[in-house]
């Protein structure tokens, strides 16, 4: 599974997720998903936006986490 630490630069920063669209230009759904981590996928676009949004690479704004064992 992979982890997404929006939800932690977004707290870092006290931004919401009508700040984190309106400064990246991504769509508020898109924000939310990773947010809560719910999104099934996302573009390459969007991990640029926020990567560079947050001064960050996209190995700190995204985590291999442990292999889901169903």
């Amino acid at each position: 599974m992979i982890r997404c630490h929006l939800s932690r630069y977004m707290g870092e920063q006290k931004m919401n997720i009508s700040d984190v669209a309106r400064l990246s230009g991504l769509n508020r759904s898109t924000i939310s998903l990773l947010y809560h981590e719910t999104a099934t996928r996302v573009e390459l676009e969007a991990v640029e936006k926020l990567c560079r949004l947050f001064s960050c690479d996209v190995g700190d704004m995204f985590e291999l986490g442990d292999k889901d064992v169903t």
